[in-house]
């Protein structure tokens, strides 16, 4: 009876060993397969980031099927990311601009009017931009202070986000009002445990507020600069960070002014807080549509005039650094291009006439080349592409207005 128990003991515990180490070969196994999906992940990430700096892209790793639930929703996620990135449409005729650099250093912005609080110019990781103080309130300085926002519109700017773990938060606030100053929406931009959260409270066409929900969250670049964009069309109101879109409301109350608060809740009293590189533009996306340019307008204006022309290939004021938005331009070039890879194009870059021809044809052909340097990075061949720059030496439009300076600012793919 002894020895029998003995060997049932044994034979337990050699099946109990057995079972710890199928266990932990299987541990050692998930985790190496979690390093190569991560890996992939990340060089899917990079490959973005590279055409953006005109870097030719690396193919990227084919990862192994997965069928965890949660790894589907994140390739939802990302399908979604590819499709919100080509949908900002800039508004063509801008109506007030600053990038603040011909601000004198320390001094309130000359192009602002301060209604609470302080504010100043500053310098933050190579840029100039407007420095708050916590709880401040700014407004664009206007020949109408109290009506300037068109009912279709866009706005863009550049803000500062802190790492958390250092530095107070940041919670940027964008008050649109109405004639008789009341509020029609507002957008809060902060940080939510390391996370970078975007909510929009608004008064819906049909006179009730209503809110965008919990607001969409995600990883925030710490310690840099993100951009905010937003496209507003008679009542459609869509919000985009870093070039994704972010909150998409149909029916929203038009406003006629807008104010920044830099807010001062919960008790932070953080004071980096930065603004830049503001754009108000009148015209926005056409209700419902996608994109101003589709892959057959392309092939349309190729075929029938020999050449495409564009304004929606952005650029930095006064520099050759593109824009993100323009990539959704760039990549439908793009696809022409791979789809006909013996065409030969020649890619102009023309600017309007503000600033001296010594300035203007330099920055044209560096316009030029960083397109074509983003075409390459998109799969184009090098060889069928080569920039020229125009300056302003061929205008389309009157350079005496908005609008004409505007359709001069333009890039060219003229197929040779």
């Amino acid at each position: 009876m002894i020895v029998m128990l003995a060997f049932a003991t044994n034979a337990d515990a050699q099946g109990i060993l057995g079972r710890l180490k199928d266990r932990a070969v299987n541990a050692a196994k998930n985790a190496v397969e979690r390093k190569v999906e991560d890996k992939v992940t990340r060089e899917t990430d990079d490959t973005m980031d590279d055409v953006l700096d005109g870097k030719k892209s690396s193919k990227k790793s084919k990862s192994s099927k997965n069928n965890d639930a949660d790894d589907e929703e994140d390739v939802v996620e990302n399908v979604d990311a590819q499709y919100e990135q080509s949908d900002f449409v800039p508004g063509a005729v801008a109506f007030f601009e600053d990038n603040l650099q011909s601000e004198q250093m320390g001094e309130f912005p000359s192009k602002w009017d301060l209604i609470d609080g302080s504010a100043d110019v500053a310098n933050m990781k190579s840029k100039k931009c407007i420095h708050f103080e916590p709880g401040s309130r700014i407004e664009p300085l206007m020949t109408n202070q109290q009506s300037y926002i068109p009912d279709v519109f866009t706005l863009e700017f550049d803000f500062w986000m802190n790492d958390p773990k250092t530095e107070m938060s940041n919670c940027y606030e964008l008050e649109f009002k109405d004639a008789d100053g009341g509020d029609v929406y507002e957008i809060r931009i902060g940080e939510s445990y390391s996370k970078l959260e975007v909510t929009c409270r608004f008064l819906s066409t049909t006179g009730d507020w209503r809110d965008s929900g919990g607001g969409k969250t995600w990883e925030m670049k710490k310690n840099d600069w993100s951009h905010f964009a937003m496209s507003f069309n008679k009542r459609a109101l869509k919000i985009y960070i870093n070039n994704k879109r972010v909150i998409n409301i149909p029916n929203c109350k038009s406003a006629v002014r807008m104010k920044i608060h830099q807010a001062d809740w919960g008790g932070f009293h953080g004071n980096k807080n930065y603004m830049t590189n503001f754009r108000y533009a009148k015209g926005a996306m056409d209700l419902y549509a996608q994109n101003v340019t589709d892959m057959s307008a392309v092939e349309k204006a190729i075929a029938e005039t020999g050449k495409f022309v564009t304004n929606n290939i952005l650029f930095e004021t006064g520099k050759a650094t593109l824009k993100p938005e323009s990539m959704a331009e760039i990549q439908k070039v793009a696809d022409y291009m791979k789809k006909n890879p013996s065409a030969r194009f020649e890619v102009q870059g023309h600017t309007d006439n503000q600033g001296s021809d010594a300035v203007n044809d330099p920055l044209s052909q560096q316009r030029a080349e960083a397109v074509v340097k983003a075409l390459e990075g998109l799969g184009c061949d090098p060889f069928n592409m080569r920039a020229v720059g125009k300056g302003s030496h061929e205008p389309v439009a009157d350079n005496k207005t908005d609008a004409g300076r505007a359709k001069n600012r333009r890039v060219e793919f003229i197929k040779r």
